[in-house]
């Protein structure tokens, strides 16, 4: 079992930064592939980041540019750095993992078999 903890949302101006975290619990979650994603209230849940192996990470569209997504094995954890913040940025963020695959090979929700129970970060002045 993987049980993945998220910390580090909040209510943030637009413009601004914020870094959230997934604290995993077993050690070989440096090993597959892990990912972040959000989901705003009524919207479905979307990627955002995901992160490899090889700690090759690779984002949507809608982020790439602002967010940063990196790892640190030796405290088994998962960041997600979000910059230049925007309202739309609004949602409930979620790490989650898939344990049998280095590859990150799929960007649905459905792929991945770990999550965490998510933090929120509110954009707004």
């Amino acid at each position: 079992t993987q049980d993945l903890v998220e910390s580090g949302g909040g209510s943030v101006e637009p413009g601004k930064s914020i870094v959230l975290s997934c604290r995993a619990s077993e050690r070989d979650a440096a090993s597959y592939c892990m990912g972040w994603f959000r989901q705003a209230p009524g919207k479905e849940r979307e990627g955002v980041a995901h992160i490899d192996g090889a700690n090759v990470a690779t984002y949507a569209d809608s982020v790439k540019g602002r967010f940063t997504m990196s790892r640190d094995n030796a405290k088994n954890t998962l960041y997600l750095r979000l910059n230049s913040l925007k309202p739309e940025d609004t949602a409930m963020y979620y790490c989650a993992a898939q344990t049998v695959s280095p590859s990150c090979r799929d960007w649905s929700p459905s792929w991945y078999n770990y999550w965490g129970q998510g933090t929120q970060v509110t954009v707004s002045s």
